[in-house]
């Protein structure tokens, strides 16, 4: 990055401390640091020059940082605001967040805190910049916001996400396997999302330890337990009038459901040890590789939590479900990986494509980055990656051809009379299509309620589930109205 795009403005009166804190972060930030001693000097300087953040006092009772604030927008809607606040002044610090200020620290200044915070507001204006920069147009180079992708599944997913984009409050619970980029959607939801100038901020609930998850997510006060020594903002409170992305929701202990729960309800909570609660506006857009209603059934997820979360699911689906979709990814890849390279790879020759289209990928997209990856670096300057090339494990099926990806609308239909005179006749299989016959049809005439279609089936609605699993069956469920 330019030293343009790395120019902090730090905005004090107090000579000293700015100076003090100016040196700090031109030696752990690697940026250049602009200095101002009120607002007025602040502005101008905004005015003829480029900056990405502003750390900023109060300046008082009168608190003209506050007035900066409400004016830095106009000025440059990208840059990012960090305010120093009295030590406990809680209200100073509502005000400010309020207002636009994506974190504060605390005055006198703690250099290590302002750091970190620093480093953080450097992140947020630079995912700003990126975000601004991508167009919501689906291409085949560079996809629909970094999702690759231009089979018929994915199409509709990116009008589906699209529009749930747009309501900006509805919680949305992105489901599918491991590997299928889960975190992607999640990001293109924020972004296409009114909310798209604040923090987009990721917690995944299954890598950090439970006894860290809340106060990671809900913050603490001062001397909540032995080492918190100052109070620290949670994750959530980081995301105000942004979006949450809770990845892997599905491994969330009890006692964390029931106060995320609360942040969905009432729009606020208290941080550990603390009494007082805290008012907040954030998406929750969550998203698990888990079956939630069968851990609903067996008790281990909130029956409540889960239809607050699913009010707009999303399904993403397998990478064996859009086997069109594999040379583009390749593609892709291969330009990503090929970037500083002096020996690149040009690609993968015909028939290793063909074996790649006939592979399951059951780790889905990142198992086929990590093996273009690998690719890459053992043949980058051999031209193409030929059949012989691949690892054994992703040829096995060479001679199965490309496997067919079924039509987001079609619904499989036995043919027995073909099947007999083909010699094909398989009593199992034929009957297995039967059954998929009739449950597709029993969705279809109730608008995908799996409920009535269990009734019309004489079935319990546990058993359908499982059987639609079981089979595979979801990519061709009809989509329910409103």
């Amino acid at each position: 990055m330019s030293d343009s795009l790395r120019s902090i403005l730090l905005v004090d009166a107090d000579r000293v401390a700015r100076e003090g804190l100016a040196v700090m972060l031109r030696k752990h930030i690697g940026c250049v640091v602009l200095e101002a001693k009120n607002p007025t000097e602040a502005l101008d300087i905004l005015e003829k020059q480029d900056v990405c953040l502003v750390i900023t006092d109060l300046f008082g009772p009168k608190k003209e940082g506050i007035d900066l604030l409400r004016k830095i927008p106009t000025v440059n809607p990208q840059l990012a605001t960090i305010v120093s606040v009295p030590y406990g002044d809680r209200e100073s610090i509502v005000e400010a967040l309020k207002y636009g200020a994506i974190f504060y620290i605390n005055s006198p200044y703690d250099f290590e805190e302002a750091v970190i915070a620093t480093a953080r507001g450097l992140e947020h204006h630079e995912l700003l910049v990126y975000q601004q920069k991508r167009s919501p147009k689906i291409s085949k180079r560079d996809g629909f916001h970094g999702i690759i992708g231009e089979s018929s599944k994915m199409k509709r997913m990116f009008r589906i996400l699209e529009k749930v984009a747009e309501d900006a409050n509805s919680t949305v619970l992105i489901q599918g396997e491991s590997g299928t980029g889960k975190e992607l959607v999640a990001r293109a939801t924020h972004a296409l999302s009114p909310r798209r100038g604040k923090n987009f901020v990721p917690v995944n609930c299954a890598a950090i330890p439970d006894e860290l998850l809340e106060s990671e997510l809900f913050g603490y006060v001062k001397g909540a337990f032995t080492g918190a020594n100052q109070p620290k903002m949670g994750r959530i409170q980081y995301a105000d009038g942004g979006t949450l992305f809770l990845d892997e929701i599905g491994d969330m202990k009890a006692n964390l459901q029931a106060k995320l729960l609360r942040v969905i309800q009432e729009k606020e909570f208290e941080p550990v040890g603390g009494v007082k609660p805290v008012s907040v506006d954030v998406r929750i857009v969550a998203a698990t590789h888990r079956d939630l209603e069968k851990a609903v059934a067996d008790g281990s997820f909130r029956e409540d939590l889960y239809y607050r979360l699913s009010v707009v699911p999303l399904g993403i689906p397998p990478l064996r479900e859009r086997r069109s979709d594999i040379p583009l990814l390749i593609e892709k890849f291969v330009q990503v990986f090929n970037r500083g390279k002096r020996q690149i790879l040009r690609g993968f020759s015909p028939e290793a494509l063909a074996a790649l289209q006939s592979y399951a990928w059951p780790g889905n997209v990142r198992e086929l980055e990590n093996l273009v990856q690998r690719m890459v670096v053992l043949h980058g300057g051999d031209g193409l990656v030929s059949l012989a090339d691949l690892p054994e494990k992703y040829t096995a099926h060479a001679g199965a051809g490309i496997l067919p990806e079924p039509e987001q609308s079609a619904v499989p239909t036995p043919d027995f009379h073909a099947a007999m005179e083909d010699g094909n006749f398989d009593f199992n299989v034929l009957v297995s299509d039967f059954e998929d016959r009739l449950i597709l049809e029993a969705l279809s005439r109730t608008d995908g309620n799996k409920k009535e279609a269990a009734k019309l089936l004489n079935l319990k609605r546990t058993t359908l589930i499982e059987k639609i699993k079981k089979k595979q069956l979801d990519s061709y469920l009809p989509q329910r109205r409103n």
